[in-house]
């Protein structure tokens, strides 16, 4: 079984009180229209922290009113792009100097680690804000050479209202993957965090504020996908939607997006994604990056490497590494230094996980390590590893979102690219190697929106990222995400006795 930390040192962390409960529209915290609210929980003990606004159709009306009057009359799609970037760095350093307090509302909301959230999240967070606003003054389009007596050339135009549906593994990571480009690109917007994680997102909306941001251009409605979520989606005055979540969701909101105004989405879905490990790989390092590739974030991540494949030469002192690792890998309290993986974001997936371990012993796979609750309170669940698996399985097709591995072997590298591209994601992919050939064929042979090579897990913000498949399309970070909210507009006019085209 994994390791258990003794939560010595988390006991005596102080949580800071919570601060904002309710929603963000045009510049102020107010309460729903219905007065509804709901419960967010602390998945370390399944207990209440707070009690948030639940903004349903006629709220999230309000904020896109508030947001059409920005864009349409206010400042932040006519300042100079400069001074946009100006303000979004101010929101950088706010960011920064409230980490502390940032960090601790993800681990008692999300289960998120604390420590990691302190120098990983957050952090990365307000580099994503610098990034984009360093290329806030650099948008533009170009000349064309027409082909007559024209003189042509293109504007990039801010898209609109941008509604945000953001989901609960990475509150913050994915509100800064949204929120930043789209500002940055002169857009004004509406952002329901998920449910289950409101609290930072709130946060952060009170330090736009703080920063300069004006009214009406960030709203932060929390709410339910099937009430807000689904408002949003079809929107006849939101003119674009950006959506990170479940497959099932994004078919929802494509839905809803052609039966009302043809507005355009980007969709960040599931994976199944794969690591495939060659015979010359080394076998304590690949082992390594593959339990990372499916505990990081307690395997609440859609890139998480849930397929791991093993060429037969090095297969059997594989699965030995990796089950010590596993079973040495320290599940606890995500305020606990020692703590490696904290507990499942709710109740639900919780049940969800373990449902899915059982499923995969009903089907004849071979539980090598985990498959259990961690303690008795709380939703902590073991590191959980699958060997003998076949194509057919759900534990193989179903994206779980959980610690839990489908470990299985191949002979070539043909085989490997076959047993990797099948399955109806393409989110991402990690291949171990010391070969320059076999990378170079197996990245290229990847139905997958991103490749890691001797790695796993490597974002940046000037690397796109998005999926094939059912995976979704359009891209996050990079300026492909810039682009994504921007129009492009071709202005063409005659020109009049030119001595040339």
């Amino acid at each position: 079984m994994a390791a258990l930390s003794n939560g010595n040192q988390a006991s005596s962390f102080k949580i800071p009180p919570i601060k904002f409960t309710k929603l963000f529209i045009n510049g102020q915290f107010v309460d729903s229209l219905s007065g509804k609210e709901f419960e967010t929980i602390d998945p370390r003990t399944g207990e209440l922290i707070t009690k948030i606004a639940e903004g349903g159709k006629e709220d999230i009306d309000v904020a896109v009113k508030a947001a059409r009057v920005a864009f349409d009359h206010g400042p932040w799609p006519r300042m100079p792009g400069v001074e946009r970037a100006r303000i979004m760095m101010k929101w950088a350093d706010l960011i920064e100097q409230n980490i502390d307090e940032l960090a601790a509302l993800e681990a008692i909301d999300a289960g998120k680690l604390y420590h990691f959230c302190k120098v990983a999240d957050i952090p990365a967070a307000a580099a994503t804000i610098r990034y984009y606003a360093g290329a806030a003054d650099k948008i533009h389009g170009e000349v064309l050479k027409a082909s007559r007596e024209f003189h042509a050339y293109t504007l990039l135009e801010p898209i609109g209202v941008v509604g945000h549906i953001i989901p609960w593994n990475f509150p913050t990571t994915m509100f800064f993957a949204k929120v930043s480009p789209s500002l940055a690109a002169g857009c004004t917007m509406i952002l329901k965090p998920a449910e289950q994680t409101p609290l930072t997102a709130l946060y952060y909306a009170h330090l736009a504020k703080l920063a300069g941001i004006p009214d009406g251009v960030l709203n932060v409605v929390p709410g339910f996908g099937p009430t807000a979520g689904a408002a949003i989606s079809s929107h006849m005055d939101i003119d674009m939607v950006s959506f990170t979540g479940s497959t099932e969701v994004g078919r929802e909101i494509m839905r809803a997006a052609a039966s009302s105004n043809l507005k355009p989405v980007s969709l960040e879905l599931g994976g199944k994604s794969p690591i495939i490990i060659f015979d010359d790989a080394d076998v304590n390092k690949a082992a390594e990056l593959a339990l990372f590739g499916i505990v990081f974030n307690k395997g609440e991540i859609c890139v998480a490497g849930s397929r791991v494949l093993v060429q037969e030469g090095i297969y059997d002192e594989f699965e030995k590494k990796l089950v010590e690792k596993a079973k040495a890998w320290v599940v606890g309290d995500p305020f606990d230094p020692k703590a490696q993986q904290g507990p499942q974001v709710d109740k639900k997936q919780f049940e969800k996980i373990l449902s899915y371990i059982e499923i995969g012993k009903k089907e004849g796979a071979t539980l090598l390590t985990g498959g259990k609750r961690v303690g008795n309170k709380g939703y902590y669940i073991e590191p959980t590893i699958f060997s003998n698996v076949k194509e057919d399985m759900r534990i193989v097709q179903e994206e779980i979102f959980g610690p839990v591995m489908a470990l299985r072997k191949f002979k070539t590298i043909e085989d490997a690219i076959k047993i990797a591209n099948s399955t109806k994601y393409g989110l991402a992919s990690g291949v171990v190697t010391k070969s320059l050939d076999t990378a170079n064929t197996v990245s290229r042979s990847i139905r997958a929106g991103i490749v890691w090579i001797n790695c796993y897990f490597t974002f940046g913000n000037d690397i796109p990222y998005g999926g094939y498949k059912m995976s979704g399309f359009g891209r996050d970070f990079g300026l492909e995400a810039l682009h994504k909210y921007l129009q492009v507009k071709s202005v063409v006019t005659p020109i009049y006795n030119s001595p040339w085209l």
